[in-house]
């Protein structure tokens, strides 16, 4: 009996560790979960890995949208009786932002959800759908770092945060705590890895939290130059999103050069420049030791309010990331055939919002759209010729 009693006392205290373990694992911290990133089943025609014996050799698409600026009239286009539903807007493009291994965006405004009170310029809030459109269309990580971060405070930060954790869509340049911020945002495709890093000039004014860092990036040079010199050696590419430059120019000006030059120095493969809100040319900036920096200033806005005809033409990016090992496990990575395809934001009395190809725009009521694509063509070349600007990509 005394044996008897002695196995149960034993099991009695083994399920009360168990169940400790599964009460402590259920109530572990959010920012503690480890973090992967995969992008998600892309439907275009891909190049995949082709290992041979020692050799590896593998291809991907890299695509890039501008601007997602929710202004009132757009959230209010999208209301419906049960929420609000922006995906009708993104679907004449969808083709082309699901055909890219990857697909990029600059998510401008805070997702901070109804409960915080939707809002408009000069201080946005937006409603969670946002987040849901652009992962139907195919988004696989956004750019939070911008000048209007702190618009809803923190709270709004760790509200949209929250939200693209549920529907998996990681973010970066806006974290929720230092643990989550030194957790690499790398999605890996195709055995390439591509890394990402994001800032911005400011925060029109707002002060970040004393003690809270994490919760916005800011163009801090040694800052940028130190983060990319950390994640290089973990992935295949960088790519830096800059939140800079002036609004509503259309060329760069030797404040953005000056950065790019030296974010390219430390090791950034390709920089993707957001602010101007227009569209501003790309570039190639070449380095003494061969190294290469694809550069697209600005992509001007995606999807948004603003009312002025440059304000209301964005663009689509899609460039091809290379990487090949030979038998003596030397590696070589290269970028190539860069297109972009200009857009333009439709809406009639700011309404029945739809972003369509540029080229397409007669069939919308913008009468001289084959003009405007034309100009677009020999703008986004105004500094390289080694881009091709695309009617459709």
């Amino acid at each position: 009996m005394r044996k008897l009693s002695s196995i149960v006392t034993l099991i009695a205290t083994l399920l009360v560790v168990c169940i400790a373990i599964l009460i402590i694992s259920s109530h572990k911290p959010t920012d503690a979960v480890d973090k992967t990133y995969t992008s998600q089943n892309h439907t275009g025609m891909k190049t995949k890995a082709q290992p041979a014996g020692k050799q590896f050799q593998s291809e991907i698409t890299l695509g890039a949208v501008g601007d997602i600026l929710i202004h009132n009239s757009v959230y209010n286009d999208a209301k419906t009786e049960t929420g609000y539903d922006f995906t009708p807007m993104l679907a004449p493009v969808k083709e082309y932002m699901i055909s890219p291994d990857i697909m990029f965006a600059n998510q401008e405004t805070i997702l901070g959800g109804t409960e915080l009170g939707l809002s408009s310029y000069p201080m946005f809030n937006s409603p969670y759908e946002v987040g849901d459109a652009l992962k139907d269309a195919g988004v696989d990580i956004v750019s939070m770092a911008n000048n209007h971060t702190l618009d809803a405070g923190e709270q709004g930060i760790l509200n949209a945060t929250a939200y693209f954790d549920k529907i998996g869509i990681p973010y970066v340049g806006s974290y929720r705590s230092e643990e989550d911020q030194q957790k690499p945002r790398i999605i890996t495709k195709d055995g390439i890895s591509v890394g990402f890093v994001a800032y911005t000039y400011g925060t029109n004014g707002l002060i970040r939290p004393e003690g809270k860092d994490y919760l916005v990036q800011y163009l801090e040079q040694d800052k940028i130059i130190n983060d990319i010199k950390n994640l290089k050696p973990q992935v295949d590419f960088v790519v830096v999103s800059l939140h800079f430059g002036l609004e509503y120019q259309r060329y760069a000006n030797d404040v953005q050069k000056l950065l790019v030059e030296e974010v390219s120095k430390a090791g950034a493969d390709i920089i993707l420049g957001h602010h101007p809100h227009v569209l501003q040319p790309a570039d190639w900036i070449e380095q003494d030791d061969g190294h290469r920096t694809f550069v697209i200033y600005s992509l001007g806005n995606f999807l948004s309010g603003q009312a002025e005809l440059y304000q209301r033409i964005g663009a689509i990016l899609h460039l091809n990331l290379s990487k090949t090992i030979d038998e003596n496990n030397n590696k070589t990575v290269s970028l190539s055939d860069v297109k972009i395809m200009p857009t333009y934001n439709y809406r009639p009395n700011y309404q029945n919002y739809k972003v369509v190809p540029l080229i397409d725009a007669d069939q919308y009521g913008l009468s001289d759209a084959n003009e405007l694509f034309q100009e677009m063509q020999e703008h986004m070349k105004s500094y390289t010729d080694d881009v091709t600007v695309v009617e459709k990509l």
